[in-house]
């Protein structure tokens, strides 16, 4: 008997028989369905308008507070409560963007607790903080008479389609938003450049805008290409350098805070990227962090790790996207800032049109009351009747003193011109003229009211004729009225590059086991192990073995690179300046070779040759020189050598500097028994080509900036500062040199004189000094003027013949001189300890340096 076969399960929520959507049914519902979703969320929630730069709800707020704005501070829960009429979504989301608007510190004046966006505290609670509109809103952006309106999202209200804005609030404010599919995060920018822009827009000048943040700091807008995708901005916190223990962090890059910066300090300490003692947060008004250093690191090299390693420094990737014609469009924000501009331009006109059909409503109201009034027109509508018959009789009166524009006047006709003709309502108007007004009309005043109207009209005549000029002043207006207080808060600079390499602290002991081929830094129990050098876990090492081969790797705890090891150390690949002074002797031939090479285009983990790599090659001298010094060698040959001398020098500065591959030159074909070092001589390569690169104040060997010279080992920097002060530093790379404070930066020469004028800050009398820096200590300011309170360095040179020119008084009752004093001839050359000469003048009003050399130039 067959099985019989199951019924199919009916399925309850389709009738029988339908079918079901296919695949293709349901990927175009998805498709719709997602398109819409997508659209609805970029044009009403995460994108700004063009014509606002708002987005729905901060748009929905400003008009909510419009409504209720009588001059007083409301509560932003009754703020929040009015906008949920308008905004389809929870009081949360609103009460959010609110606090963002309020702490722009421009559109909503604010009341309370609002939190700081530096130090990352919220706002209190809505019920607690109280907003009002502020004037600068209440006079750019809102304007009933130019608005579009639409119903809001339940028809019961009419919301703005967008807000009549004449000003570049997008860029102002800048905006972050993430929608689906895109996003847009646009910089905001400088209140007083954003004026300054437009007006050079409506000028025909080409702008450029680069980005302020409310949080200060230092931004580098090299890679802004004006916000588009792909741009890259950097930012920096502020970090001055109190002395050789303290660093403190006075701005903070926008989009972190003082309480994240810190963690981020904390926890490269903890990974020993960083070597600090105590991180402290003092921040009140303004913003401090101290950050305490033990003894013995640099700060110099603690700043280049803060910004390497912490959020000391980010990166920001603009993306200026906003919504024009229902579209998002990506734009730069100079376009941005034309379309704006554009926009401003025609609410100015739309403006001043209203406002002139304004006037001359007026004008025509107040012209027909004066022939109305003066003519006795209203005793001839005593007779009429009816309604009809009165406003026919005003109408008829009317007619024999006024004339449309435009109608062709007649011969002596001294008719009052109007620009409309008379309507029921006007007739309707005049009926509605009280008795007791009639009888106290004053027909001088109302020719000056039709006067003071007539000079409105000629006014706003000329600025829609100049319609350019109107909206220069307009920008103007705002810059003078608004701008006080709004200046640039982000310093614009150029950074220099810090890689984690060169700026990871020495964190690690670098140990070698030569018995048993280790090297690493986690050999510290090794019985065996040796310490090399301080190093950091970012670093490379090279090993050097005595058969004539090296490799390069990464630094680890422990890894074997062979036995018979020679030398290890930590390897830089950008360092042209250290090189390798060897003898070796070839296993084949038994003649012994010298050598000097460079260690550079290697592969990691890959074993190089730096003999010939013959069987029993052995390496019988090998130096590692940091700054390519030479030296000379004493060789002494086996007793067993057939040569009569067996012992005799060698000097590798005979030899030319070559590459690691190279063979080197015969030293002797006899059997070498031992090699000393008998002396070390200078750098073959000669001193270090250095450069300032004034720009990010540092020094460099690349060739970036000003040259100062060529540095040996033991040469060094001098530079004097404006408080009458000078140092001397070693010409490393790592310093940082705060450049708006140094006056003078140059390769220290002990012969060079110093020629200065400063003022006592206690008798306020000035004098001149010429002095040789006598002192040695390196990386200790000195001070070489008086350290009364109040004493300032008016200038200094290295000129050989400085001369000033000064703006002097000889008495009290004397007019003002101006002078030539030589410096050099007013004073000989003392020690940089005395006080110096007087100027003895009365007072000095001004002085200036003819021979200066400008700050951190090089003198003549």
């Amino acid at each position: 008997m067959a099985e019989a076969e199951p019924e199919e399960e009916e399925n309850p929520k389709f009738a029988p028989g339908e079918v079901l959507h296919d695949v293709a049914t349901v990927r175009g519902m998805y498709q719709n369905y997602f398109l819409d979703y997508a659209s609805y969320v970029i044009l009403e929630r995460a994108v700004p308008a063009i014509e606002d730069g708002l987005k729905p709800v901060q748009r929905r707020i400003l008009h909510a507070m419009k409504e209720m704005d009588d001059g007083r501070f409301n509560k932003v829960a009754n703020v929040i409560g009015q906008t949920m009429q308008y905004h389809p979504h929870g009081d949360a989301s609103i009460g959010d963007a609110m606090v963002n608007l309020g702490q722009k510190d421009l559109l909503i004046e604010t009341q309370g607790n609002w939190g700081d966006v530096r130090t990352g505290d919220g706002a209190a609670a809505p019920r607690y903080i109280e907003a009002r509109l502020s004037k600068f809103a209440l006079d750019v952006v809102f304007n009933p008479d130019t608005t579009e309106w639409q119903l809001s999202y339940d028809g019961r209200k009419r919301e703005p389609t967008t807000l009549p804005v004449k000003f570049p609030l997008l860029l102002a404010q800048g905006v972050e938003g993430i929608a689906v599919g895109l996003s847009t995060k646009i910089m905001p920018h400088n209140f007083r450049e954003l004026c300054q822009a437009s007006i050079a827009v409506l000028k025909g000048k080409e702008v450029q805008l680069l980005p302020d943040f409310s949080t200060g700091g230092l931004c580098d807008a090299t890679n802004y290409n004006s916000g588009l995708r792909g741009a890259k901005i950097r930012l920096r916190a502020t970090i001055e350098k109190v002395d050789k223990t303290m660093l403190i962090i006075r701005d903070i890059p926008y989009g972190t805070t003082t309480t994240a910066l810190m963690e981020s300090i904390v926890k490269a300490s903890e990974a020993n990227k960083i070597k600090i003692k105590k991180v402290v947060d003092n921040t009140a008004a303004v913003v401090e962090i101290q950050v305490q250093l033990p003894a013995g690191v640099s700060p110099d090299l603690t700043m280049d790790a803060l910004y390497a390693f912490t959020d000391c420094e980010i990166s920001i990737s603009p993306n200026t996207c906003v919504i024009i014609g229902d579209k998002p469009r990506f734009v730069g924000v100079e376009d941005v800032l034309r379309q704006s501009t554009k926009a401003t331009v025609r609410l100015l006109e739309r403006e001043l049109e209203i406002r002139q059909e304004e006037l001359w409503e007026r004008w025509h109201s107040a012209s027909l009351e004066k022939i109305f009034i003066e003519n006795r027109i209203y005793r001839r509508i005593e007779e009429a009747e009816t309604w009809e018959q009165i406003l026919e009789t005003i109408d008829a009166g009317l007619k024999k003193f006024v004339r449309v524009d435009g109608e062709k006047p007649k011969a002596n006709d001294q008719r009052v011109v109007l620009r409309r003709p008379v309507t029921a309502d006007d007739l309707t108007r005049l009926t509605e003229i009280r008795i007791k007004r009639i009888s106290k009309y004053d027909g001088f005043k109302a020719d000056e009211y039709l006067q003071k109207l007539s000079a409105e009209l000629e006014e706003v005549a000329d600025h829609l004729a100049n319609l350019t000029r109107y909206a220069v002043a307009y920008f103007e207006g705002l810059l003078k009225k608004y701008g006080a207080g709004r200046e640039r808060k982000t310093q614009l600079r150029t950074f220099d590059v810090v890689t984690a390499q060169k700026v990871a602290v020495a964190n690690q002991k670098l140990y070698v086991n030569y018995q048993d081929g280790f090297v690493g830094y986690g050999l510290k129990k090794d019985d065996h192990a040796v310490t090399v050098a301080d190093c950091s876990d970012l670093d490379d090492i090279i090993a050097i073995k005595r058969d004539g081969t090296f490799v390069v790797s990464r630094i680890a705890e422990k890894t074997f690179v062979g036995k018979d090891i020679l030398h290890v150390g930590v390897y830089n690949k950008n360092d042209d300046r250290l090189v390798y002074n060897m003898v070796y002797v070839d296993g084949a031939s038994g003649i012994s070779f010298a050598k000097r090479f460079l260690v550079s285009g290697i592969t990691r983990d890959k074993a190089y040759d730096l003999t010939k790599a013959t069987k029993g090659t052995k390496t019988l001298y090998l130096t590692a020189n940091p700054n390519s010094e030479s030296e000379i060698v004493t060789i002494q040959l086996s007793d067993k050598a057939a040569a009569r001398v067996k012992q005799f020098d060698f000097d590798f500065a005979e030899l030319a500097i070559k590459g690691k591959g190279s063979m080197g030159n015969i030293v002797t074909k006899q059997l070498i028994k031992k090699i000393t070092q008998k002396s070390r001589g200078d750098s073959t390569l000669g001193g270090r080509e250095t450069f300032f690169d004034a720009v990010v104040g540092r020094l460099n060997t690349a060739g970036h900036g000003r040259y100062l010279g060529a540095f040996d080992t033991d040469e060094t920097v001098l530079v004097v500062f404006r408080n009458g002060t000078y140092e001397l530093t070693t010409p490393d790379p790592g310093n940082h040199y705060d450049v708006p404070n140094i006056v003078l930066l140059r390769k220290y020469d002990p012969e060079t004189v110093l020629s200065a004028v400063y003022m006592d800050g206690d008798t306020k009398i000035h004098y001149v000094k010429r002095f040789r820096v006598e002192t040695s200590t390196l990386g200790k300011p000195f001070t070489f003027i008086t350290e009364t309170k109040g004493s300032k360095l008016l200038a200094v040179t290295a000129h050989p013949e400085p001369v000033v020119e000064a703006k002097v008084q000889r008495d009290k009752k004397a007019d003002k001189e101006i002078e030539q004093i030589g410096l050099h001839e007013f004073i000989d050359v003392k020690g940089w300890k005395a006080m110096g000469n007087k100027l003895n003048y009365y007072k000095i009003h001004a002085l200036d340096l003819l021979t200066d050399e400008g700050p951190c130039r090089q003198p003549r």
